[in-house]
């Protein structure tokens, strides 16, 4: 296949993608539906959805049969496994379409208004069917497992199985584990009053850049103008956008307050010795590896310092800035492209995967899997979310930097995880842990490095390529271990019953970013501005421990994608290491997952995927240093 060239030349993009990276905000009516998702797929429209919910409320009450008597025998315990995830499976479909339509343009009332209620519904659904898992506990391991060997049709819910009787030290009887469901209807306010906040009311300030344009900064314009390469512009983003956020940071910690505490109920309730533990205890991730990682970093802030300094050098500036972190490494190297473009990149590069990979993907764009361009109203960033029985649907807020071509391969790589799970796997076990999802979404993001590097020997895009690929490293391995170590921090405070102030937060937050970015030692300098930048960061508004996981995963999938290009390099008549990984993504949460990616090579227990990462950032670093020899 022939290289993709870039399109440096913003006048040679197209119309459309101009409009979406122009100052002027863009509205859904002006995207051409080929860069929409099709929702279609899911209900033909709000009016069909609206009857699939009056039918999902109107099952409820079938439950009330199997209350006190899941064991009776084989046949009536199959039957309510059968009901209770078949429910599950279209309450998700649900919720899922009216996420989808509120994150469309979070201005309107009807979509979110339609994500309350399936909330609500699933809510209820929790309540109705809490008897479950402690009823199960009640039988016993022997009688269950009695059960399902009395039945083949209950094979398929045997690691369902086995996972519920791991969770009898943490469940209460059917009383309180239904008070807890009961309690979940609350547990998401301060989530939903930060995502309407930030999305919605939060009057973003302006900007005014040094050609005399004004810009807006709400989130997609902050993470395009955060990148300009004139450095005043940059200083005038910075200071704009995060003062904004100063303005609001004691309401923004009374409602991240508010979101430990669900945490910290969660963690009570079930018995938990941490917030930590409770939250690792789903995916059966010990907590010491979580906190290895942390270690792990911290030894290794030399090499992040390192690759600072290049940064420095590369940029040709005195002094390296919290500020600078985002502009491209060399003036004269940016690249852009257009959103077919993209798609063909990330195509050719996931070519190692195999033809069916590649084939089931390129389907998937040109059936709208994805909803491509950023417009007013939409929900920032970028997510891949999974239907059952339907296929994967993507957000995007897609305006052409190479980044962003990276961020396609990444939710590409979601996508076809929960293609190929949802293909080979019973509901059941179709879902997969975020421990084993970020794997598929960075080892794309590895994939797309190299195939980028095979494309060119320019010196300069090579540099570039490379140094993208080191802040790749530097947010996803690093920055997320800031994240994560922040987290465990702030959820510590609060378990020994100390407020979370904003005030505190950033205090918190600043130290952490003056350590790991060397402020102290002057390898890069950070304004005390910036300590309120965890008010903007959702996902610990959100999750709960999740973005260790980030760090964790691109530690494995750096050891896989080593060990594919190994394998082609010996031309080696099966490659081992490529089916390995596709049975790893094709088995669902039919195993933990340490055990997953155990079989594909990657033992996470140990220190060593983290070595062998840092291993590959040095080697990088290196390669950059002879480049600028030359």
């Amino acid at each position: 296949m022939k290289p993709i060239r870039p399109t440096v030349a913003l006048g040679i993009l197209l119309a459309l993608l101009a409009l979406a990276t122009g100052a002027s905000a863009t509205e859904r009516a002006e995207v051409p539906e080929r860069y929409q998702w099709n929702l279609a797929d899911l209900y033909p429209s709000d009016s069909a959805w609206a009857r699939a919910q009056v039918d999902l409320a109107g099952r409820l009450p079938r439950f009330t049969a199997f209350q006190g008597h899941l064991g009776d025998s084989p046949a009536r315990f199959y039957a309510a496994l059968t009901l209770l995830f078949g429910m599950d499976r279209d309450l998700t479909q649900l919720r899922d379409y009216a996420m989808f339509r509120k994150d469309e343009d979070n201005r309107v009332s009807g979509p979110r208004e339609m994500d309350q209620a399936a909330g609500k519904l699933a809510v209820d659904f929790d309540a109705t069917t809490s008897f479950v898992r402690p009823e199960l506990l009640a039988l016993g391991a022997e009688k269950v497992r009695a059960l399902v060997a009395a039945d083949a049709r209950l094979a398929a819910y045997t690691p369902w199985l086995e996972d519920v009787l791991r969770y009898a030290p943490h469940t209460l009887d059917a009383a309180g584990e239904k008070l807890v469901s009961q309690a979940g209807m609350m547990a998401d306010g301060p989530t939903r009053t930060y995502d309407t906040f930030t999305n919605a009311d939060l009057p973003y300030p302006e900007a005014t850049l040094s050609t005399g344009e004004k810009v807006t900064l709400d989130a997609q314009g902050y993470t395009r103008y955060r990148a300009l390469p004139n450095r005043a512009d940059r200083d005038a983003v910075f200071h704009a956008f995060w003062s904004r956020y100063r303005q609001f940071e004691r309401t923004i910690g009374t409602t991240m307050d508010a979101h430990v505490k669900t945490h910290l109920f969660e963690k009570e309730a079930h018995h938990f010795a941490s917030c930590l533990e409770a939250a690792l205890f789903e995916s059966n991730i010990p907590a010491s590896v979580y906190t290895r990682l942390v270690a792990d970093v911290h030894a290794n802030l030399p090499t992040l310092h390192r690759y600072l300094e290049l940064r420095r050098r590369l940029m040709g500036v005195d002094t390296l800035r919290y500020e600078d972190l985002y502009a491209p490494i060399l003036k004269e190297v940016d690249l852009r492209y257009t959103p077919e473009q993209a798609q063909a990149l990330v195509l050719q590069a996931v070519a190692p995967l195999g033809p069916d990979y590649v084939g089931a993907l390129k389907r998937g764009y040109a059936s709208r899997w994805v909803d491509l361009l950023p417009t007013t109203g939409k929900t920032s960033g970028a997510y891949s979310e999974a239907v059952y029985g339907v296929h994967p649907y993507q957000l995007e807020n897609f305006t052409g930097l190479y980044e962003e071509v990276s961020t396609l391969a990444h939710e590409s790589g979601h996508s076809m995880h929960s293609f190929l799970t949802n293909k080979n796997q019973p509901y059941v076990t179709s879902g997969y842990k975020t421990f084993v999802a970020e794997v598929a979404s960075t080892l794309n993001e590895n994939l797309l490095l190299h195939s980028m590097l095979s494309q060119t020997q320019d010196r300069d895009t090579r540099l570039f390529l490379l140094g993208s690929y080191l802040d790749n490293l530097r947010t996803t391995l690093f920055r997320q271990t800031l994240f994560a170590e922040f987290e465990l921090r702030m959820h510590e405070l609060a378990e020994k019953g100390e407020p979370l102030s904003g005030e505190r937060l950033s205090a918190l937050y600043l130290g952490l970013l003056k350590e790991y970015y060397g402020d102290a030692q002057g390898v890069c300098r950070i304004a005390d501005l910036y300590g309120i930048e965890w008010a903007y960061i959702h996902h610990f508004h959100d999750y709960n421990f999740y973005v260790y996981q980030y760090a964790t995963s691109i530690t494995a999938s750096a050891k896989i994608a080593a060990d594919m290009r190994a394998d082609a390099a010996a031309r080696r008549p099966t490659t081992r290491s490529r089916d390995a990984y596709l049975a790893m993504l094709s088995a669902g949460s039919a195993k933990y997952p340490l055990d997953l990616l155990k079989g594909a090579g990657v033992d996470m227990t140990t220190s060593a995927p983290f070595t062998a990462a840092i291993r590959e950032m040095n080697s990088i670093m290196d390669e950059m240093e002879k480049l600028l020899k030359k």
